[in-house]
């Protein structure tokens, strides 16, 4: 590997604005925010609008929309449906 050429690969807290949920992870994010995390140690805080904590799919509220195939709307559309 080149020297000098890569980002500063460090710990992070990313959190959740929507629920406050935080976890610890590396990343070559950077912030001029920081927190304590529960080790006692203090790591640059990057915030998130979506993580796992609030996204649809996770958390089972994710909205499915049946519009069906080419043919079905096909059927519906000229009334041929059984």
């Amino acid at each position: 590997m080149k020297q000098e050429i890569h980002p500063d690969y460090q710990q992070v807290v990313f959190m959740d604005t929507n629920s406050g949920y935080k976890f610890l992870t590396g990343s070559t994010k950077t912030s001029n925010e920081t927190v304590v995390w529960e080790d006692g140690n203090t790591y640059p805080l990057l915030k998130v609008e979506i993580s796992s904590d609030t996204h649809p799919f996770y958390t089972g509220k994710q909205k499915f929309a049946e519009k069906g195939g080419r043919v079905d709307r096909f059927l519906d559309k000229y009334n041929m449906k059984k």
